[in-house]
């Protein structure tokens, strides 16, 4: 797993903070959520997501996330948070996340989120529009 990019199409590399740590001398389990919501986002700015939901008020919305930890994650360290989007459906997709430990050479934590399109004038979950799914398919592919 140490080589990330080869099985997701999106990788951070971020170093720990040590105030993410928690009174068991561990990085807080609510710090894995923001984890997954970085790469989240690198992987939207990635595929115009954002610049389409700012002209259309057509976007994502995170309706379930989890998380399995794997291993505990302490100060200092440097972490590679992978992500890909699978089980692409009319109205959903799944994003599959994993956390890397450079220090470990194992992964921490694995998740995923469940992401509905939203049309946010309407207040109403829609349609995948189609620039958007052949920005996913395209940056998949590579």
């Amino acid at each position: 797993m140490e080589n990330l990019t080869e099985q997701f199409p999106v990788v951070l590399s971020q170093d720990l903070i040590w105030r993410d740590m928690d009174a068991f001398q561990h990085i807080n389990n609510a710090v894995y959520f923001r984890y997954f919501e970085d790469v989240r986002i690198a992987y939207f700015r990635k595929v115009k997501i954002l610049e389409y939901m700012e002209k259309t008020q057509i976007g994502p919305i995170l309706a379930s996330t989890q998380c399995n930890f794997r291993a505990p994650l302490t100060f200092p360290d440097t972490i590679r948070i992978g992500t890909l989007v699978e089980d692409i459906k009319s109205k959903t997709f799944n994003m599959k996340y994993v956390v890397y430990s450079e220090g470990l050479k194992k992964v921490v934590a694995d998740g995923e989120g469940l992401i509905v399109y939203y049309d946010y004038q309407r207040e109403k979950s829609c349609e995948i529009p189609e620039q958007v799914l052949a920005a996913i398919n395209t940056l998949q592919s590579i």
